[in-house]
């Protein structure tokens, strides 16, 4: 899992038990008309606005996310220049032999193994780039979608609660339980979509940002190895989607002249 989500959601459970244990009995938050008029109505609420493909997919994308591994550009330059090696020295048709998990990159290669122009390597890549960032963004609206409909559902429940209540006024004894799903409610569905469906939809907007800047380091490097770039080259214009500080010279360079210092 990844670390980061791994602390957020650790972190933000136990702030959020501790106050309402420090704040008294836990068993006044949990209250089972409240959750299913929120939860189904969340999810009722989705399943009428997207189909339940785009939902399922949602929810397997968010798993994919929060459970594998990322490739920093770094990695995907060091890769690019590693092609760059093999082109030079055994030439294009070499990168046909080369292994790969990403779908992508392994076009790339084929494409440049068969000689394809450059406006061809060029628009079937930004295709891809195009394409993934579609799936992503439609993944990412489902988990939007119920982090807006979660507080509305909660307000319902509320407004659920309140006319249970002021219909029972002559039963004091009724008055709690409606009072407690008019105010779990609220609670619940800010829960949700502050603790659960916004961080996620970040999450996955955060890491769509990420592999559309690897599939451009693919692009561009696709296009410079084509070009028979030296591997040198190849970094020099792939290294300006690392920060300043990531970076670092491919050549060994002569040391610097000092002025005014004598040996």
């Amino acid at each position: 899992m990844d670390f980061a989500s791994l602390v957020g959601i650790i972190s933000g459970l136990i702030l959020i038990i501790s106050a309402i244990l420090i704040g008294g009995n836990a068993d006044i938050f949990i209250n089972v008309p409240g959750m299913m008029i929120v939860v189904g109505g969340t999810m009722a609420a989705t399943l009428l606005t997207v189909q339940f493909r785009d939902v399922m997919n949602a929810f397997k994308g968010a798993y994919i996310v929060f459970t594998q591994d990322k490739t920093n550009p770094s990695e995907m330059i060091d890769t690019m220049i590693k092609l760059s090696k093999i082109s030079h020295r055994h030439g294009l048709l070499k990168l046909g032999e080369v292994k790969t998990d990403s779908a992508v990159l392994h076009r790339a290669c084929m494409l440049l193994c068969e000689a394809a122009s450059e406006q061809v390597i060029r628009n079937t890549l930004q295709n891809e780039i195009d394409s993934l960032m579609a799936r992503h963004f439609s993944v990412q609206d489902v988990f939007r979608k119920m982090a807006a409909y979660a507080p509305a559902f909660g307000m319902l429940g509320t407004l659920i609660g309140l006319i249970q209540m002021l219909s029972e006024l002559d039963n004091p004894e009724s008055i709690g339980p409606a009072m407690a799903v008019a105010l779990l409610t609220t609670f619940y569905g800010s829960l949700l979509a502050t603790m659960v469906f916004l961080p996620i939809a970040g999450k996955l907007k955060a890491r769509t940002l990420l592999e559309v800047t690897n599939l451009e380091i693919i692009r561009e490097g696709s296009i410079s190895i084509l070009t028979n770039d030296h591997y040198a080259h190849v970094y020099e214009q792939l290294s300006s989607y690392l920060p300043e500080r990531a970076r670092k010279p491919i050549l060994n360079k002569k040391p610097p002249v000092t002025q005014g210092v004598k040996k």
